[in-house]
Order: C-alpha cells, then sequence, then structure tokens
C-alpha cells in the first residue's frame, strides 16, 4: 500500500522565549488508520518521543492513537496538545475546541481564552506513597535523596514512580544511567520545588523506550495535582528542566487536568511510506 500523508512537526510546551525549546510530537492526518505495523513503522522513522496519528469521527471529533518509536501507548499529553493546535491552526474545527477519541476516554484542546496558546483537558492520573530503592536511586544519579516517593497509576502498561527531591538543583544535577533504568522497567518523574516556577519535574521513561522525554503532559497530569494539593494553589506554573527544556501551566478541577502552553509548528510536509 502507497501513502501520502500530510504530516506536521509541533513544539509542544515550548518556552516562547527560547527557541528550539518543548516536546517535539509528530502529528499525522489520515482517512483511517494504517494497520498497527505501518503506524508504529512510521512512528519509528519519526523518530520523536511520540507521534499522534488522527482519523475524523465527526464534526470536530477525532480519533487519535499515539505511537512511541517502540510501543502504542494509552495517554501521550504533548502529542494531544500538538494535534490540537494543528486543526485548529488548519481551520478543521468549526466549534471552540477539538475533541478526540482516545484509549483515555475523549480528550480536548482549545485555544487559551487568556493568552496566545492552547488549553488541553486531561484527566488526572493518581499516586500513592512508596518507597524508594536503592537499585533505582543509584540508576537515576542522584545527588540528593529523595523526601517522598510515590507509585503512579499505569500510564503506558509500564510501572511508574515519581521521586520528590528537595530543589530544583537535584533535579538539574541528576545523571541517570539510562542502561541501569531499562533494565529496571520503570518510567521515574523526578520532581521539586522549583526556583522561579511553583514546581519543575524530568521524566524518564525507559520502559516505553524514551530515555529522557523533553516535556510531558502525562506526567503532569500526576504532578499538577500533588503541587496543587501542597502549595495549596489552582494554577501553577511548571517547567521541565532536562537537556531540552519547556514551560507551562497548570490546573485542576476535580478529576481532570487542564494543561496551559505554546504549541509553534517547527515543520510541514507529507509522509510517502
Amino acid at each position: 500500500m502507497s501513502l501520502s500523508l500530510l504530516y506536521f512537526e509541533i513544539h509542544s510546551f515550548a518556552d516562547p522565549k527560547r527557541p528550539h525549546s518543548g516536546n517535539p510530537a509528530g502529528v499525522v492526518l489520515m482517512d483511517s488508520f494504517a494497520s498497527d505495523s505501518e503506524l508504529l513503522g512510521i512512528a519509528n522513522s519519526n523518530n520523536l518521543s511520540e507521534t499522534a496519528f488522527l482519523v475524523p469521527r465527526s464534526e470536530d471529533v477525532w480519533d487519535l492513537r499515539w505511537f512511541t518509536p517502540a510501543i502504542e501507548v494509552d495517554l501521550c499529553g504533548h502529542a494531544t496538545f500538538a494535534a490540537g493546535a494543528v486543526v485548529l491552526e488548519e481551520g478543521l474545527v468549526k466549534g471552540r475546541a477539538a475533541q478526540f477519541d482516545t484509549r483515555s476516554g475523549r480528550l480536548s484542546v482549545s485555544r487559551d481564552s487568556k493568552g496566545d496558546g492552547y488549553a488541553m483537558d486531561l484527566p488526572a492520573v493518581g499516586y500513592t506513597a512508596a518507597k524508594a530503592t536503592p537499585a533505582l536511586e543509584e540508576a537515576l544519579g542522584l545527588g540528593a535523596s529523595p523526601d517522598a516517593v510515590f507509585d503512579v497509576t499505569r500510564i503506558h502498561g509500564a510501572h511508574y514512580q515519581m521521586w520528590v527531591l528537595p530543589d530544583e538543583a537535584a533535579i538539574r544535577e541528576a545523571r541517570p544511567d539510562h542502561g541501569m533504568l531499562r533494565a529496571l522497567d520503570t518510567n521515574i518523574i523526578l520532581t521539586s520545588p522549583g526556583d522561579r516556577t511553583d514546581f519543575v519535574s524530568r521524566f524518564f521513561a525507559p520502559a516505553s523506550g524514551v530515555d529522557e522525554d523533553p516535556v510531558t503532559g502525562s506526567a503532569h497530569c500526576t504532578l499538577a495535582p500533588y503541587w496543587a494539593d501542597r502549595l495549596d494553589k489552582v494554577r501553577l506554573s511548571a517547567r521541565q528542566i532536562g537537556p531540552r527544556p519547556g514551560a507551562l501551566d497548570v490546573a485542576t478541577k476535580g478529576e481532570r487536568v487542564t494543561l496551559y502552553g505554546h504549541a509553534p509548528r517547527y515543520l510541514e510536509g507529507r509522509i510517502r511510506a
């Protein structure tokens, strides 16, 4: 089968003051989904942490699937954010918001009424108290022990934990051994209070085929309720501070989380496969 598909690369949650920031996501527009092996092959060829595949269902509603270069996943925030930016900018949305039917239910992206970016509605992802293991602490290359450790509800079928560190410096200075993390098959969110924002984070996803993700929407589905509770705030400022940083705001409302940020378009063209 020969395919010619509209393709976009969007830098979700980019810092508007810093070029080449945010989390790159591929967005592919299709009339119908190709085979799983073809979708995975395209995502692997794109070699981005996630590629979103969109098929129109009804007015302002699309079926949406996400693939890393290695697997299909159950939730990806930054690729959903990118998909919303594409269909809104391309004039494909007649109403206020783009709606996406996914493995994680219906998600939506709209323009941010308080700025020139976008707002995305996602489900909150819960967490429960856990204990640090020496193997993971060694693999993460931390210079400081965690203040708290939590197990996170499984998102990509993988084991997740969130480690809360004392300060931003401890997050920046983490030097993970990605080979060791892959062997331990656990995805890790590192977070702490921020120096100039409410909180900062980094995210390592070896169990999902991504060593370090630049700015992770799904991780903020756990980070937002945790920090909202801890800081007693509804809307918070956040930065993900790995090698490719980005910025966003988060807000909680019941069992939902809203992420706010920018989504500049980096390239557009066609995939021929």
